[in-house]
């Protein structure tokens, strides 16, 4: 019987596709992405894993299931982590200050993708927030460990990438497929549904997060 999340990640290949094939995966992987380029990506990519984390935290107060709620809250202290590693280590090496994130003007994708998870957690169910959440795992451990060993001749770049193939981060992606597959077994039809929309549109929004850091997206109004 095939899982929930094979049929998740067979619907959403061609999306997870066009993520590795990116200019920007591309780039970092051969070492010719900008600095700036990555410089942009790190500012809202922080932004977007504080809100990230914070989702977790809510999620865990949402449900009353103590499972959900156990692996929602070591989530949230793994991502409060590593959110603190990222400032540490490659904020330290672009000399990246808390003043300049402070300033820094939120991008109209990281903006859209973290009010998309926050939808689901405030007025969606349980299941759907949760799978909401996984492709952001599950993308990302999939390109640590496709480009790890070609690696990148730039060391911040390869850092990067080891972060993402490494056991602790993928053990987490396989805790949060399981929970996924978990949850959809006692789910309705019509929630199995949603939980699909909502890993998808997630798996658009990663995609078009790699166009935003590429281009240095800004709004409208700014230009």
């Amino acid at each position: 019987m095939t899982k929930f999340t094979e049929e998740l990640y067979s619907l959403a290949k061609p999306i997870w596709k066009k993520s590795h094939e990116h200019p920007f995966v591309q780039e970092l992987v051969a070492g010719t992405l900008t600095e700036k380029q990555f410089r942009y990506y790190l500012l809202q990519d922080c932004y977007y894993l504080i809100h990230f984390s914070k989702a977790h935290e809510l999620l865990a107060d949402k449900t009353d299931n103590q499972t959900v709620r156990e692996i929602q809250l070591s989530c949230q202290a793994g991502l409060q982590a590593s959110e603190i590693d990222i400032r540490d280590m490659f904020f330290e090496t672009l000399n990246i200050t808390d003043e300049e994130y402070q300033q820094m003007i939120i991008a109209p994708t990281a903006y859209q993708y973290v009010n998309h998870i926050y939808r689901h957690v405030f007025t969606g169910s349980v299941e759907t927030a949760v799978a909401s959440l996984l492709p952001c795992y599950w993308l990302y451990n999939e390109l640590g460990q496709t480009f790890v060993e070609k690696g990148s001749p730039v060391p911040l770049y390869q850092e990067w990438i080891e972060t993402y193939d490494s056991e602790g981060f993928s053990s987490v992606t396989q805790t949060q497929i399981d929970l996924v597959d978990h949850l959809a077994e006692q789910a309705s039809e019509e929630t199995r549904a949603k939980m699909k929309e909502a890993f998808l549109i997630s798996s658009q929004y990663e995609l078009n997060f790699w166009e935003m850091s590429y281009q240095i997206e800004t709004w409208d109004y700014l230009k």
